[in-house]
């Protein structure tokens, strides 16, 4: 669960000067904030002859919350790392704090910011955000977030008297001014405290090669650049646009992209990862039999990689290659992808930060959603996403097929919330796909399988013949079955043998993802949507256990009262007329015991859809569903209607009823 606060602005009638003076005094401790124990400086830097300052601190906080509470968490305080970056010329304070404490279980990120007011030199505004994700806290989840929510509204109210509070202690000590900060007489032009960084200060660099950053964003960078002087055994010091690329993907928390750069770093000396583009060599099958390469430039620059997935045949390219095998080659692609957006961004003198990547899905079927393939697929998804942060700017997933939900619902659980913003979905039907990737790609470099005018270099791919496969290239209980929705989340439990492993904490929120329903003879269970995204999309997928269901997905036109009784159908609550109040949006189905359905619907009306279960003779429900929003979402989901596939036989089958 996640929340997100925000406090409205304040405004001070006070100079932003004194304001920062008052500001100090509330360190390491204040009276108006008695939960506040301690406050130890960690690093406290000058920069730019003293325009900026970088202050980190290390609080300790008491624990507010009941005496029952404590004794059962075993702690009675906290800690919070807090970050300040004073930038005195500009007149700005960005502060960030962040939970040390029980950080594997819940996030807590504040952002405030000091600055001058935009009309009144003399003034100074203030503004606070939060969030709160608590992801599993003993069990006291629903208790955390009320007493956060409290936390958060009495710390916002304080703010301003406590500010107020120092600037009077301030004036009673004669202190009523305080000039505003000028560079020293003798300062040179450009800092030459460390030569290192120079090229940094230097806004035609910054703007030519890494877009627009603010203030803020141009300190972060600089100090994850010097604790990287700091490292050992360090073989080449990453590009500033890799520095910014971890930033980002860890949405600015210096010590986060720290760690997570320095683990990479690790990674690609141990695996020789700089050496990849010249050592490696495509094996004859992938030359011969992997569907995707470079195709020219998206219209904002990126290098454009196509993967014409459906054409691929995972199980013989798995077999041929390994595990390791399969990894090497996507390396070797996102190694070509970070040489590519260099020259692309030489060639234009503009900053190129990431590549685009032209998924086609024509052909996609169940046999691409086989266990082992799955596996890698994932495999790969992790080490990616963990070396190669923000190098995919857009993904755009042509001619998705009836299967797709249950792809993107197996593959998407792996994807980070930022990554998946990225994806752009069009439909199987082509009527208006032209017109679609006219937006994000020039008409003329189209590809001909598209119906552009642009032919390709890449693969048709097609059936990999047995006699390339490798002995043992894949585990010893090598299963045939096709991964259909729950059977995905059940097999990706058992990690491959030659590969490091996924970490428990995906698979454990893959297996989250699917609500166990426990329905006595006639009982309903129903799932309320309601819709404020007219042409968004729901999909579901779901497995009948004991005995058969009935399913429907009604569309309701009037507002639902509030239901306590699973036992009772929201219908049963007042009188509903169907094709009055309520509508049959898809015909009912009878689903057989063992058997898997997926399907998908476009939600075209600002209305409530409701998701409708009967059991006739009292059944169990793994289920899950997710909607698809309108903006990444581009075409018809016609084709994507219900497919059932049958849990108990060996090869499972995907056909509309």
């Amino acid at each position: 669960m996640v929340q997100k606060f925000q406090s409205p602005v304040r405004v001070y009638k006070y100079p932003f000067e004194l304001v920062m003076k008052a500001y100090e005094r509330r360190f390491p401790t204040c009276p108006q904030m008695p939960i506040v124990l301690d406050c130890e400086i960690i690093k406290d830097e000058c920069l730019e002859n003293g325009a900026k300052r970088n202050t980190s601190r290390r609080c300790k906080l008491a624990v507010d919350a009941p005496y029952i509470f404590k004794k059962l968490i075993g702690v009675d305080f906290v800690f919070f790392l807090q970050h300040n970056y004073l930038d005195m010329t500009n007149r700005t304070l960005s502060i960030e704090a962040v939970n040390e404490s029980f950080s594997s279980r819940i996030e807590i990120f504040e952002r405030c910011r000091y600055y001058a007011h935009p009309d009144n030199s003399e003034w100074t505004c203030f503004d606070q955000t939060a969030t709160l994700d608590i992801k599993n806290f003993f069990g006291f989840e629903h208790s955390m977030e009320k007493m956060g929510m409290k936390q958060y509204t009495q710390t916002t109210l304080k703010g301003k008297e406590i500010i107020e509070y120092f600037i009077n202690q301030l004036e009673q000590e004669g202190i009523t001014h305080v000039d505003r900060w000028v560079p020293p007489l003798d300062a040179p032009k450009s800092p030459t405290a460390d030569q290192h960084h120079d090229i940094l200060l230097d806004g035609d660099f910054i703007a030519r090669n890494l877009g627009q950053l603010s203030p803020m964003q141009e300190s972060k960078l600089l100090e994850l650049r010097k604790m990287l002087d700091g490292v050992d055994d360090l073989e080449r010091m990453p590009s500033y646009q890799t520095i910014l690329r971890f930033l980002s993907a860890r949405d600015w928390h210096v010590s986060q992209a720290y760690a997570m750069l320095c683990d990479s770093l690790k990674w690609r000396a141990e695996h020789r990862i700089d050496a990849l583009l010249e050592e490696y060599s495509k094996p004859a099958v992938v030359i011969e039999h992997f569907p995707g390469g470079w195709h020219h430039h998206d219209k904002d620059g990126r290098p454009i990689y196509i993967l014409r997935l459906g054409h691929m045949d995972v199980k013989g390219l798995l077999k041929s290659l390994g595990m390791e095998g399969l990894l090497r080659l996507a390396l070797h692609i996102c190694e070509e992808g970070i040489q590519k957006i260099n020259e692309s961004a030489e060639r234009l003198d503009k900053p190129v930060l990431n590549w685009s990547l032209l998924v086609d899905l024509e052909g996609l079927s169940m046999r691409h959603l086989w266990r082992p393939g799955i596996k890698a697929l994932l495999y790969i998804t992790e080490t990616v996403e963990r070396n190669y942060p923000e190098t995919m700017g857009r993904v755009l997933v042509v001619r998705a097929p009836r299967v797709f939900p249950i792809a993107w619902t197996i593959v998407s659980a792996f994807i980070d919330e930022h990554t998946r913003s990225k994806f752009l979905f069009y439909g199987p039907d082509c009527e208006h796909m032209k017109d679609g990737l006219a937006q994000y790609i020039d008409e003329e470099i189209v590809p001909d399988f598209l119906g552009g005018p642009c032919k390709t270099m890449i693969h048709e791919g097609g059936l990999v013949p047995k006699t390339l496969y490798k002995m043992n290239s894949l585990e010893d209980h090598d299963d045939e079955t096709p991964v259909a929705s729950r059977a995905a989340s059940a097999c990706i439990a058992e990690p491959p043998s030659e590969s490091k492993r996924l970490s428990a904490a995906h698979q454990h929120d893959h297996k989250n993802l699917y609500k166990t329903v426990e329905l006595k003879p006639g009982f309903t269970h129903e799932l309320l949507i309601r819709n404020t995204d007219p042409k968004s999309v729901l999909t579901w997928d779901f497995d009948v256990m004991r005995n058969d269901l009935h399913f429907t997905l009604y569309r309701v036109t009037e507002e639902l009262p509030d239901k306590h009784d699973s036992a009772v159908s929201y219908f049963d609550l007042q009188d509903f007329v169907e094709g009055v109040n309520y509508f049959r949006e898809e015909p009912t189905l009878i689903c057989r015991h063992k058997e898997s359905v997926q399907g998908s619907h476009v939600m075209h009306h600002n209305d409530s859809y409701l998701m409708h279960w009967f059991s006739p003779s009292g059944a169990q429900l793994n289920v899950f569903y997710e909607v698809l929003s309108s903006v990444n979402y581009k075409g018809s989901m016609t084709s994507l209607q219900s497919a059932f596939s049958s849990n108990s036989s060996a090869t499972s089958s995907c056909q509309s009823r």
